[in-house]
C-alpha cells in the first residue's frame, strides 16, 4: 500500500473568514497531487479567531522528530515574532493560545495503542492530528523540552584547568567504566571491529534490506570479502528542505589518502523549501543550473564504490538515507567514539580534541562538505592506529563538560536572535518570558532547571490528583504517567499478532459459485471495490469459494456491504471474513474506526482513473466543504492507484457528496474511510507479506501464549479503559484554548524496541465534560 499525500489540510476554523485573493492558487508542503476544490464557507460567515491547529505531515512515513516537536512548543510559548514556524504543522493564531499541556503516558508505544485502541476510546475519538514518533531516546524530556537529569550530569568528571584543549590529564579516570573500553577493550582492533553489525545498524535505524520504506533503494556491489585491508571512504551529504522531506543537493567522498573522488551537487526532484543554507551552504543561485539528479549520483556512487568498500560518515545513517542507499559496511564516528549513556558527541568537537583541527568555521556559509567527510575519515584511521585505550584516555566527557560550562559562561544573555538557533530549549524560551515550567511524575530522578516546579508523586492516581490542582496555575504543563504493566508486553509477538489481525481484517471469502465459473468476471466484480493484494480460488469445500485481500481495509468491508447476499451466476453468495480469534471483534473494531476522529468526514473512493480529477474539478461546485483529495501513488512505479480519499469539512458534507458520488455514471464504489493516513503508513511497515495466510476456522476457546493469557489481558484492558477515562476527565478540565498533546514514547527493552506516537488538539470552548462509557 503506496504512503499518502495530503493536499491542502486547513481546518474549518482556518478557512473562517478569509477568502484566498483572485488569480492565485495556494499550495502547500507536502502536495504531491494537487486538487482544489472551489467550495467556500457554507455558512457565508466569520468566525472570531482562535489558535487553531492544521496537521501538515510532510514525507512519506508521517514521522514528527524530537526537534520538529520541539519547534511547535517553542512556537507555542513565544510565537512568530522571536522563533521560526513549525515546518511539519501550522499552529494559527497563537497569540490566542492560553496554556500548553504535554501527557505523557511512559510506557506506551504506537503497537500498544492499537492493541488496545477499542479500549483508548476518548484518545481515538478526540485527537484528529495523530502523528509517528521515533523510537524513545536516552532522555526524552530532554530532547524535547530541555530538561536535564542531574543524576545524569553529575557522572561527567569536570576538567579543571584554563584550557579546554588539550584534554585533562588531571583528572583520574576509570578506563574500566569507558563506554569505549567496555565495548572495544584496550587493545588496538582492526578495521572490521570498528564495522557496525548488523543488529546496530537495524537500532540506529540505517537502510537495510527489507527494512519499512526501504523497498526503493539502491544496493551497492557489496560481495561480504570485507578484510582489515578493505578501503575506506569518508562520506558526507548536504541537504535540504522539500514538500517531501529532507533531499540530498550534494555529496562528497573521500579516499583513504585524503582525495575527494567525488563532489556533486544534486537537484532534488520535489519542490524546495528552505535551502538550509546555515548548514549546508546551498543556495538557489548555486543549485539552479544544476542538471544532476539523485538517480545519477547512486549509479556513480555504485560504479564509484570497490566491493569491498567501507564507509566512514557521522550520523551516516542520516546520508545513507538521503542518498536512499544500502551499504553493508560502515563505521559511524559519532558512535565509534561514544560517551557514557550512549551519548553522541559532535562532529565539530572530536575534530578539535581528537585532530587538533577546526572544522566548521562560524565565517563560513554553511558546512564544507569534503571537510566533514576528510574529518571523519581521519577520526577512524585514528582510532586505528592509536586504539581505545588512548582514545578513552582523552576523556572526551570531561573536555565536552567543560565546553559547555564554559560557552554558557561566556554567552551574554538575550543577545540577538537566540531563539532562531535549533537548540534552544523550550524551558530556555519559558524563561525569557518569565514563566516556569509545571512537572508532574512519579519518576525519582531530579531536574537540573530553576525554571521548572517539579512535583514528584507516589503513583498516577497521586499525579492526576496533583495534575487538577497545579494545572491552572502555570502556562505550562507537563504530566507524566507511568504505564509500567504494559511496557512489559513482548513487542515481536504483540507486533506479530497485529499484522495477523489486520491481514484477516482485509481478507474476505466469497461464494459458493458454480465450478464452471468465469474467473474474468469474478475478478472484475472484487477488483471494483479496491486494490488486491491476492486473489485465489478454494476448492476444498462443495462448491468453489474465492479468497480474496484487499490491501485496505475499506476495500474488505466495501466488497462484504456491496455483494454479501448478492445474485452471482445464478448462485446467492455469501461475502464474509475468516472466522478466527483475531475477527470475532471485527464489526465492533470496524465501527470503532469509523468514528475515529481522523476519519470523520473522509470519504473511500475506489474505481478511480486518470481522469477522475478532471470531473471532480468539473462538477466540485457539487460537493460541498470538500477540504483535501488525497490520491495515493504505488510506491515502486509511483504510479496513481485507482483509489483515493475525499476529506471534508464534517461528517454532513461527506454524507452528502457520497450519495452525489454514488448516483453519477462515474462507476465509483464509496463508503466512509476506516484507516486514517498515518495508520496506513504504519501498517505498510509491518509486513503483512510476511505472516502466515488467513485460515477459515474458529478457535475456541481463545488461544493466547502464555504472556498473553486471557487474565492478564483482560486486566490491561480495563487499565487502558479506566486510564483512558481518567485523562478525559483531565482533558475536560482544562481551560479552552489550551494546546494539548499526549505523547506515548514508544519503549526499549529486552523484547525489542517499539516506536512512539503522538496526538495534539486545541481544547475548544464548545466542548463539554462528556465522560465515555467502557465496559
Amino acid at each position: 500500500m503506496s504512503s499518502l499525500f495530503l493536499h491542502s489540510p486547513m481546518e474549518p476554523e482556518e478557512t473562517a473568514g478569509r477568502q484566498p485573493k483572485k488569480g492565485k492558487k495556494r499550495r502547500r508542503a507536502g502536495a504531491a497531487e494537487p486538487v482544489t476544490p472551489s467550495g467556500g464557507l457554507e455558512d457565508g460567515q466569520s468566525r472570531a479567531k482562535k489558535a487553531c491547529l492544521s496537521a501538515i505531515l510532510y514525507g512519506e512515513n508521517c514521522e514528527v522528530t524530537y526537534s520538529q516537536l520541539c519547534e511547535l512548543l517553542k512556537y507555542a510559548v513565544l510565537g512568530k515574532s522571536h522563533v521560526p514556524k513549525p515546518s511539519w504543522c501550522q499552529l494559527l493564531h497563537q497569540n490566542h493560545l492560553n496554556k500548553v499541556v504535554v501527557f505523557i503516558l511512559k510506557g506506551m508505544s504506537q503497537l500498544l495503542f492499537y492493541r488496545f485502541y477499542l479500549e483508548f476510546g476518548f484518545l481515538r475519538k478526540t485527537f484528529k492530528h495523530k502523528f509517528h514518533l521515533p523510537p524513545p531516546s536516552l532522555n526524552f524530556l530532554s530532547d524535547i523540552i530541555g530538561m536535564q537529569n542531574k543524576k545524569a550530569a553529575g557522572d561527567w568528571p569536570m576538567a579543571t584547568q584554563e584550557t579546554l584543549f588539550p584534554a585533562s590529564s588531571k583528572v583520574s579516570i576509570n578506563l574500566q567504566n569507558n563506554p569505549i573500553i567496555q565495548k572495544y577493550g584496550c587493545k588496538k582492533v582492526g578495521l572490521t571491529r570498528c564495522l557496525l553489525t548488523k543488529e546496530e545498524m537495524k537500532t540506529f535505524h540505517f537502510p537495510l534490506q527489507g527494512s519499512p520504506n526501504c523497498e526503493n533503494f539502491i544496493l551497492t556491489k557489496c560481495n561480504g570479502s570485507v578484510t582489515d585491508c578493505s578501503p575506506l571512504f569518508g562520506l558526507d551529504c548536504e541537504m535540504c528542505l522539500t514538500s517531501k522531506g529532507r533531499e540530498l543537493t550534494r555529496i562528497s567522498l573521500v579516499a583513504e589518502g585524503g582525495y575527494c573522488v567525488m563532489d556533486e551537487l544534486v537537484k532534488p526532484d520535489d519542490k524546495i523549501l528552505d535551502y538550509l543554507t546555515s548548514f549546508s551552504g546551498i543556495t538557489k543561485k548555486i543549485l539552479h543550473p544544476v542538471t544532476t539528479k539523485l538517480k545519477d549520483v547512486q549509479a556513480h556512487l555504485k560504479e564509484l564504490l570497490p566491493p569491498d568498500a567501507v564507509l566512514v560518515g557521522h550520523s551516516l545513517d542520516v546520508d545513507l538515507r538521503a542518498l536512499k542507499m544500502i551499504h553493508p559496511y560502515v563505521i559511524d564516528t559519532s558512535l565509534l567514539y561514544v560517551g557514557k549513556q550512549g551519548r553522541r558527541f559532535k562532529l565539530k568537537f572530536l575534530a578539535k580534541v581528537i585532530l587538533g583541527k577546526d572544522i566548521q568555521c562560524p565565517n563560513m556559509l554553511g558546512h564544507d562538505a569534503i571537510e566533514d567527510a576528510r574529518t571523519t575519515l581521519e577520526l577512524a584511521q585514528y582510532f586505528l592506529k592509536y586504539g581505545p585505550k588512548k582514545v578513552a584516555k582523552l576523556n572526551l566527557e570531561a573536555v565536552a563538560c567543560l565546553q559547555e560550562v564554559k560557552t554558557a559562561a561566556q554567552q551574554p544573555r538575550n543577545m540577538t536572535g537566540l531563539f532562531q538557533h535549533p537548540k534552544t530549549s523550550v524551558l530556555e524560551c519559558l524563561e525569557s518570558v518569565g514563566q516556569k515550567l509545571l512537572f508532574l511524575t512519579q519518576d525519582n530522578n531530579e531536574f537540573s532547571s530553576q525554571n521548572c516546579r517539579t512535583i514528584k508523586c507516589l503513583s498516577n492516581k497521586e499525579v492526576l490528583e496533583q495534575a487538577r490542582v497545579e494545572i491552572p496555575l502555570f502556562p505550562f504543563s507537563i504530566v507524566q504517567f507511568s504505564f509500567d504493566p504494559f511496557s512489559f508486553i513482548p513487542s515481536e509477538d504483540t507486533k506479530k499478532r497485529m499484522m495477523i489481525k489486520w491481514m484477516e481484517m482485509s481478507t474476505v471469502y466469497a461464494g459458493p459459485f458454480s465450478k464452471n465459473c468465469n474467473l474474468v468476471v469474478l475478478k472484475k466484480i472484487f477488483h471494483s471495490f479496491g486494490p488486491v493484494h491476492s486473489m485465489t480460488l478454494v476448492f476444498e469445500t462443495h462448491r468453489p469459494h474465492l479468497c480474496i485481500q484487499y490491501e485496505v481495509l475499506e476495500a474488505a468491508q466495501l466488497a462484504i456491504e456491496s455483494m454479501n447476499g448478492t445474485v452471482v451466476e445464478g448462485f446467492c453468495i455469501k461475502v464474509q471474513r475468516p472466522v478466527t480469534e483475531f475477527t470475532l471483534e471485527c464489526d465492533n473494531l470496524v465501527k470503532e474506526l469509523e468514528q475515529d476522529s481522523e476519519n470523520q468526514g473522509t470519504l473511500y473512493i475506489a474505481g478511480v482513473n486518470e481522469t477522475f480529477k478532471v470531473q471532480l474539478l468539473q462538477q466540485s461546485n457539487l460537493f460541498l466543504g470538500l477540504k483535501a483529495v488525497i490520491l495515493p501513488k504505488d510506491a515502486k512505479s509511483r504510479e496513481q492507484k485507482d483509489y483515493c480519499f475525499l476529506k471534508f469539512k464534517t461528517f454532513g458534507n461527506a454524507e452528502r457528496a457520497l450519495e452525489i458520488l454514488s448516483g453519477k455514471n462515474w462507476n465509483l464504489k464509496g463508503r466512509h474511510a476506516l484507516t486514517p493516513r498515518h495508520l496506513q503508513v504504519w501498517l505498510k511497515g509491518l509486513q503483512l507479506e510476511s505472516v502466515r495466510p488467513p485460515r477459515l476456522q474458529v478457535v475456541h476457546p481463545l488461544l493466547e501464549k502464555q504472556t498473553f493469557q486471557t487474565p492478564e489481558v483482560n486486566h490491561l484492558k480495563r487499565l487502558a479503559c479506566r486510564w483512558s477515562r481518567k485523562i478525559e476527565k483531565l482533558y475536560y478540565s482544562l481551560s479552552p484554548g489550551t494546546l494539548c498533546l499526549i505523547l506515548l514514547p514508544g519503549t526499549k527493552s529486552a523484547f525489542g524496541s517499539l516506536s512512539g506516537l503522538g496526538m495534539m488538539k486545541i481544547k475548544d470552548e464548545e466542548e463539554c465534560d462528556t465522560p465515555s462509557i467502557c465496559e
